[in-house]
């Protein structure tokens, strides 16, 4: 468990990389791949996630384990909207595992679960689109941050998303609004994306909001735009045709030196750590096996904006108080039969 843990911390650090790599012109660290043909957004197998049809990734098992600060477990179960008045489009962040610079357009388990993570609920509220496209990698990060940086294509990400953009805004967006939904590498992706494509032309008319998370959006001083010249933050839950961005960090490890400014485009260098309560809490024992993949913390965290908003940061801090009955969670379909003997000796995560 330490492993899998130490490996997640890892990737985590290679992945805060990824927005300012996806928006960076190309340097002399990493040399160039050959050119790569266009995707034929048409073909099912490019998309995780298409406007309602079955996909294996947004049809993922949804439901939810509430835990109370009491301990009591209950279920929650997960509806999808049958109707959804509006779109979702979600470019997924940084996880691909292959062993190339630029990502092959098989979808493999990281891309799926990240999109069931972090995307999929999304479905309660808007028909949801999540395609594949040929990411910055993980081993190209890694082969980046070791001195010897192999072949990638930074443009060819973006190209795909806008291919699929361009594929979802002719065959099946039919007048109807639009999320845009990006996290790391994607935010970046989409950042591109608004400022070439959407920023003050006819389809900005679609856009209901972005939400581009775990990259910030520098506005001028007094305004609520600069990243983009008419699409503004938003200030309120009412407010649409907006941009929401933001990186979080433990208020118990502020970034300091990493979140540093450069000029008008403030640039961080994102060593920043969301809060992830349940694998950093030992909770009492002994462990409890819940049925359901996801979790929910009743009262877990809470998160401030307070001196960091310059920054473009949010502060979460993890309350005290989980110190109450709440027992250990483990995933029932990650335990072996000797780990579920283990069970009270282990860290928990979910």
């Amino acid at each position: 468990m330490l492993r899998f843990i130490a490996g997640f911390a890892s990737a985590f650090a290679l992945l805060s990389s990824a927005t300012v790599l996806a928006q960076s012109p190309a340097t002399a660290e990493a040399p160039a791949a050959p050119a790569a043909q266009p995707n034929d957004y048409s073909k099912p197998e490019y998309w995780l996630c298409r406007g309602g049809a079955k996909d294996a990734a947004c049809a993922a098992d949804l439901d939810t384990t509430i835990v109370a600060p009491s301990g009591k477990f209950t279920k929650e179960k997960f509806k999808a909207a049958k109707d959804a008045p509006i779109d979702c489009f979600y470019v997924y962040p940084t996880v691909s595992l292959d062993q190339s610079g630029n990502s092959d357009m098989i979808a493999g388990p990281e891309e799926r679960n990240v999109v069931a993570q972090q995307f999929a609920r999304f479905s309660s509220v808007c028909r949801v689109y999540a395609p594949l496209y040929r990411q910055v990698t993980l081993t190209a990060l890694r082969s980046i941050i070791s001195g010897k940086p192999m072949p990638v294509d930074r443009q060819l990400a973006y190209n795909d998303v806008l291919d699929a953009w361009n594929f979802y805004l002719k065959n099946g967006n039919a007048g109807r609004g639009v999320v845009l939904i990006g996290h790391s590498q994607g935010s970046g992706v989409l950042t591109q994306l608004i400022k070439n494509e959407i920023d003050g032309k006819r389809v900005q008319d679609k856009l209901v909001s972005a939400l581009l998370l775990g990259t910030n959006l520098p506005v001028e001083k007094g305004k609520d735009t600069g990243a983009f010249q008419n699409i503004p933050l938003c200030k309120s839950a009412a407010q649409y045709g907006c941009a929401v961005a933001y990186a979080s960090f433990r208020d118990t490890v502020p970034p300091g030196q990493f979140a540093v400014r450069q000029g008008a485009r403030r640039k961080h260098g994102r060593r920043v750590r969301e809060s992830r309560c349940a694998q950093r809490r030992q909770w009492a024992t002994p462990c409890v096996l819940v049925e359901w993949p996801l979790h929910r913390i009743v009262g877990c965290c809470a998160a401030a904006v307070g001196d960091t908003r310059a920054q473009g940061l949010d502060a979460v801090r993890q309350r005290s108080g989980l110190a109450d009955g709440r027992v250990r969670v483990e995933r029932r379909r990650q335990l072996s039969g000797r780990a579920r003997e283990r069970g009270s000796e282990r860290s928990a995560h979910g």
